[in-house]
């Protein structure tokens, strides 16, 4: 199981990834407000700007003070690793 760091300390499964994404357009900020409505949402910016939300195949939403484009190049190397180990 890889795990990603998504900032301070907090992590995501790599494979339960569906997307990752900016947080500034207005659908994706109804989707943040929805999962918040469902019980859905973690918060992991530890009272930072969101700078990412990732979206996981449990429906969760999670908001990270990552930039999309580092989740991304992590996940990118935890794809990398598995392929290789």
């Amino acid at each position: 199981m890889k795990l990603i760091n998504v900032g301070y300390g907090n992590v995501v499964v790599a494979q339960r990834v569906v997307a990752v994404i900016g947080p500034n357009a207005a659908p994706i900020r109804r989707l943040r407000d929805e999962a918040r409505e469902r019980g859905k949402l973690v918060d992991a910016t530890q009272g930072r700007k969101t700078r990412s939300i990732i979206v996981t195949d449990s429906d969760h939403v999670v908001l990270s003070a990552v930039q999309a484009e580092t989740i991304r190049q992590r996940l990118d190397e935890s794809i990398e690793e598995g392929a290789s180990g």
